[in-house]
């Protein structure tokens, strides 16, 4: 038997980049899978959309009261959704830092909070966030999404805390620079993209842009009843930059 048949996952921002990747992975190990996201028109075969904004509470409570009605449970939620932020402390003002902190903080205790009375009904609940190398390492020109990331990892370990008597894992996924949309058009807008994703690339130890996949893989272990001991904690895919210090390839 697969590892998620019969489960029941949430996937907030499940329809493109790392979502998507989660959404099929979920899937692929049985799982049904209801993605939410602001355009949910890709879904898994056997999975359901969801038009939900998780910076409205209403809208999140209604998708979580949908997906009841569609499945009958809930098991597993991937707090996935959120939006980029660029520049120092300087180059956003305080609606800019209200909005982004709404989506990538407020956005998962919503979801999160809608969801908790079916999870603690669960026998293998889980929640997984989906964090950001932002969270550990200090990066040029990403104070504010930075900030939020680091808000989620602590929030992470806080609701593992909180929730791990009532039978609910909570952990989260720190990636790298991965290769997305998102990063897409960041490197779209750059003056000279192919330098611009050259340094990328030379920024991870490993060399290259985290591929999607391989932070589903991270997320399908922490959300793996098979992980049933693994909690209040993060997992790094990252090729190495949060922990390796390689010195120069001399070539």
């Amino acid at each position: 038997m697969s590892a998620f048949q019969d489960l029941v996952a949430v996937v907030t921002g499940g329809a493109s980049g790392i979502g998507a990747a989660i959404s099929d992975r979920l899937t692929a190990g049985g799982a049904r899978v209801a993605v939410f996201d602001l355009h949910p028109e890709r879904v898994p075969v056997g999975g359901a959309g969801f038009r939900v904004d998780v910076s409205d509470d209403a809208r999140v409570r209604a998708g979580i009261d949908a997906v009841i009605e569609r499945f009958g449970r809930i098991d597993i939620v991937v707090n996935n959704a959120g939006i980029g932020a660029q520049g120092t402390i300087e180059s956003n003002d305080d609606a800019e830092w209200h909005r982004v902190y709404d989506v990538n903080v407020v956005g998962l205790v919503r979801v999160a909070r809608a969801a908790l009375p079916h999870l603690r009904r669960s026998p293998a609940a889980a929640i997984v966030n989906t964090c950001s190398i932002a969270a550990t390492a200090g990066l040029p020109a990403r104070a504010l999404y930075g900030a939020t990331k680091g808000a989620v990892l602590a929030l992470t370990k806080q609701m593992a805390a909180d929730h791990l008597r009532e039978g609910i894992r909570v952990n989260a996924v720190n990636p790298g620079t991965a290769d997305t949309p998102w990063v897409g058009r960041l490197l779209g807008s750059a003056p000279d993209p192919a330098a611009e994703r050259t340094a990328l690339e030379a920024r991870q130890p490993h060399g290259r842009l985290v591929r999607p996949e391989e932070v589903a893989e991270a997320v399908a272990y922490l959300a793996s009843p098979l992980a049933g001991s693994t909690t209040g904690t993060s997992i790094a895919v990252d090729g190495g930059m949060q922990e390796l210090r390689l010195r120069p390839d001399a070539g």
